[in-house]
């Protein structure tokens, strides 16, 4: 097993970061200078307007579109060096001054070796990037966000390795498995990375967790193969999407092509009997496009009674009535079944970590997403949109459980989970923008309704090996854990921004959101105990009709102040909330008593930051963050209140929690500084840190005060360089994690005594990953090995499905893909 510790110059990685991110700081302003805007048209050699055109300032890295009359209108300062192209045409560029007219550009039929050209041009910009002030009908000024552009990433987008895709979004902490990418695991700032709960997760604008209040998991996440872009926003995107301590994650899935059709085939082989393909199709015709995909997953995982199949499927329908008027549609469906090796102990763990004494657990995922959006444009300065949306989804799970993680499975009846999600709901935004004494502002306004219908049951499950989700109550009649719930929520929520631009450079951005939140907990739990011989000696239902109503409100503000084009200086604060799930109330697992009176958490979010960049050569974003709970969930040990003198696993609002931390992210573009005048060559360069501290500062349970928070690692470094010339790319990158803990008891493993595996640290880990692809004309073939040094390591101790335990990462892995693009 390699550690990090165990290697001389281990601790010179995160120093080293340090003083690199400490650099940002003394980064001196170039002359202040207002921005200024310039207009011009698109068109084609015959005089046509062109449409969706793309026009970027590389002087300062702003972007426009035109719009259907070819027209658009781009920010830059006293000079700009403008960039234009688009599908099927040459790539043109312009220098211009602001106090210029822009005569009309125009752009002529591609040659292939053009096509090349502009590949290469495009691959030499950054795959990291943040959100403009404002865009269409959101506002993300004075906010902490990122955007990661999948396609100029080099990595296994095969399974969407997540250290790899996520790698310059900087403090995200990451639960790996060996599922091929189906669920993503991602936290950060002392949030639990399980199934991204922490965060609203989003597809093209709209909620595809389980259940956004009760159930706020992610069971289905999109495939990155078929991702364009992903948004990220902090805690301060509560006030327009939700009340989450995490923020935002939104899938930006890929627009249709601009050719009548376009067809993309992607077969990807690997280690452990990994096989996927993703084929897509898109087109535009007139006023119609389109984009759709299939994805195929098998697997068989790296350890025994481990395997996996997927199938994915989703379709983007696109109707342009008008200039100013169009409608969307998308379906998504996701099913898959995996069998689960389940957890090990720490002892186990070292031993063999390839070793698995669960044969029996499986667990089943169904989701079907529904969304219809209505985009319309009153003015240039007015936007509206209104989108419904619905799921209909499952998941289920069968095996055995044992807190007794070492021991063997008795081959008795096992333990049945399942959940039923069905939800819908509406969303409706309208943002205008208007001008004061010359300076434009934004007010966006916006209304959110929220309905579910949702059940859970457990109860035995048969005795057999298969994958049978069907109830046997019959066979074992005085199962311990049994209970059947129906979860109805209803949400309505009101939300405002206001963008007051008081100068040129300075922007002040207040919000409120008014939430409404009903839930119920409407159903039974039946309360078995059993002698040492296994007579039943208590049998009682226990019927519960609970209803909770809140209503609140939740401000925040943010600051932005730009001195030069090239910087900004931001800072925000938002208040957060979250309600108890499903989860905190009700699913038993062996060991685990929760608190009759667990109730919701509340707190806030805060950044001060500065970013910017040194033309197109250096990036930089670096922060400084702060993150308060009040009543926060979490589980530690103590005596089962409940009688019987066990010490149990107790989920209860433990107390008040701060972490606090700085992040930084620098991104150098060696090629851009050095060797600008040749398009062939690419070198980038990037270190990606965050130095993150927690505490309890108040709170009743007994030995947890001035302890530290779970899942946070006080080091999380990840750095990385990407290396091209013509048609190949090649990246290779190192991540190091600091050890963490797991619960609020702080506990240490001890692998003699230590027989459960579920409590206990994370130890420190390093993990590298090295990438490559070609392209040749409509071919691109991909390949890479993840894991480089194949060290042994684990991310996760698991409470309950897929363990409990301790989950293994994968050791070293390879991947081929072959892409043909038609």
């Amino acid at each position: 097993m390699n550690h990090l510790a165990t290697r001389p110059g281990y601790f010179r990685l995160p120093v080293a970061s340090a003083v690199f991110s400490l650099l940002l700081f003394f980064i001196f302003f170039s002359a202040s200078a207002q921005n200024l805007n310039v207009q011009g048209k698109v068109t084609t050699e015959q005089g046509t307007p062109l449409a969706n055109a793309q026009v970027i300032n590389t002087t300062i890295n702003t972007a426009a579109v035109t719009d259907q009359n070819g027209t658009f209108t781009i920010e830059c300062g006293p000079t700009a060096h403008l960039v234009i192209y688009t599908d099927g045409y040459e790539m043109a560029v312009l220098d211009v001054n602001a106090n210029s007219t822009i005569p009309d550009i125009t752009l002529k039929k591609i040659t292939e070796l053009t096509e090349v050209v502009i590949e290469r041009n495009l691959q030499k910009r950054s795959a990291i990037g943040y959100l403009k002030d404002i865009d269409g009908t959101n506002i993300y000024a004075g906010k902490k966000s990122e955007v990661v552009t999948v396609d100029r990433l080099v990595a296994n987008k095969a399974v969407g390795t997540m250290r790899q895709i996520y790698a310059q979004v900087v403090g995200l902490t990451f639960n790996e498995g060996a599922e091929g990418g189906l669920q993503l695991n991602i936290g950060g700032r002392g949030l639990n990375p399980n199934r991204t709960s922490n965060f609203n997760t989003r597809q093209n604008g709209y909620d595809i967790s389980a259940d956004v209040l009760g159930y706020p998991e992610s069971y289905y996440t999109p495939p990155a193969e078929g991702v364009e872009k992903i948004q990220v926003v902090r805690g301060a995107a509560s006030l327009q999407y939700g009340t989450q301590f995490g923020g935002l994650v939104n899938f930006i899935m890929h627009q249709p092509s601009k050719k009548p059709i376009e067809v993309v085939q992607r077969n990807t082989l690997g280690s452990y009997g990994l096989f996927t393909n993703f084929s897509s199709v898109s087109g535009t015709e007139k006023k119609f496009s389109f984009y759709t995909f299939f994805n195929y997953k098998q697997g068989n995982g790296f350890r025994p009674n481990a395997n996996f199949n997927s199938r994915n499927f989703f379709i983007n329908l696109n109707y342009a009535f008008t200039e100013k008027t169009a409608l969307h549609f998308d379906y998504t469906l996701f099913d898959y079944l995996a069998k689960q090796p389940g957890g090990l102990t720490d002892l186990m763990f070292h031993q063999n970590m390839l070793q698995s004494n669960r044969t029996r657990n499986w667990f089943g995922v169904n989701w079907n997403l529904f969304n219809l959006k209505l985009e319309h444009k009153f003015t240039e300065n007015a936007n509206f949109n209104v989108q419904f949306f619905g799921l209909n989804a499952s998941r289920e799970t069968v095996g055995y459980l044992s807190n007794r993680v070492s021991g063997a499975d008795p081959g008795e009846g096992r333990d049945l989970i399942k959940g039923k999600f069905v939800n819908w709901g509406a969303e409706a935004k309208f943002l205008q923008q208007y001008t004061i004494n010359n300076q434009k502002s934004a007010f966006l306004i916006g209304a959110k309704y929220y309905q579910a219908q949702n059940t859970g049951y457990q109860g035995p499950g048969s005795a057999g090996s298969d994958a049978n989700f069907t109830p046997a109550t019959v066979d074992f009649p005085s199962y311990a854990n049994q209970s059947d719930y129906k979860y109805p929520n209803l949400n309505v929520a009101l939300f405002a921004e206001n963008i007051f631009r008081l100068s040129p450079k300075f922007t002040i951005t207040p919000g409120l959101r008014y939430e409404n939140i009903n839930t119920k907990s409407k159903g039974y739990w039946r309360h078995i105990n059993t002698d040492l011989a296994g007579n039943v000696i208590l049998d009682e239902r226990l019927d519960e009709n609970v209803t909770k109503n809140r209503n609140f409100f939740l401000a925040g503000i943010g600051l932005s102040y730009k001195p030069t084009q090239k910087a900004e200086l931001y800072a925000n604060i938002s208040q957060n909330y979250r309600s108890v799930t499903f989860s905190d109330i009700r699913t038993a697992t062996p060991g685990l008593v929760i608190d009759p009176n667990i109730t919701d958490e509340k707190g806030f979010t805060s950044d001060i930051g500065l970013r910017g960049k040194i033309d197109d050569r250096f990036s930089y974003d670096t922060n400084v963050y702060a993150l308060l709970y009040n009543d926060k969930i979490g589980e530690y040990q103590r005596v089962n209140p409940n009688g019987g003198g066990a010490v149990v696993r107790y989920r209860s609002n433990i107390g008040t929690a701060i972490t606090y931390g700085w992040e930084a992210l620098g991104d150098w573009n060696i090629s851009n500084t050095f060797f600008k005048q040749n398009d062939n060559f690419l070198w980038t360069l990037f270190v990606n840190n965050a130095i993150t501290d927690s505490r309890y500062l108040k709170t009743d349970a007994p030995n947890i005060k001035g302890n530290k928070v779970e899942f946070v690692p006080t080091i999380n470094l990840k750095t990385g360089t990407t290396v091209g010339w013509g048609n190949f790319k090649a990246s290779a990158q190192v991540m190091y994690v600091s050890q963490q803990f797991t619960d609020s008891n702080n506990s240490t493993a001890n692998e003699t005594e230590n027989t459960f595996g579920v409590f206990g640290q994370i130890p420190s880990y390093y993990v590298a990953d090295v990438s490559a692809s070609y392209t040749w004309r409509c071919i691109k073939l991909e390949a890479g090995v993840n894991n480089l040094t194949n060290n042994y390591y684990f991310t996760r101790r698991a409470t309950g499905y897929p363990g409990p335990g301790i989950l293994p990462s994968e050791p070293r892995t390879f991947y081929t893909t072959l892409q043909i693009k038609l």
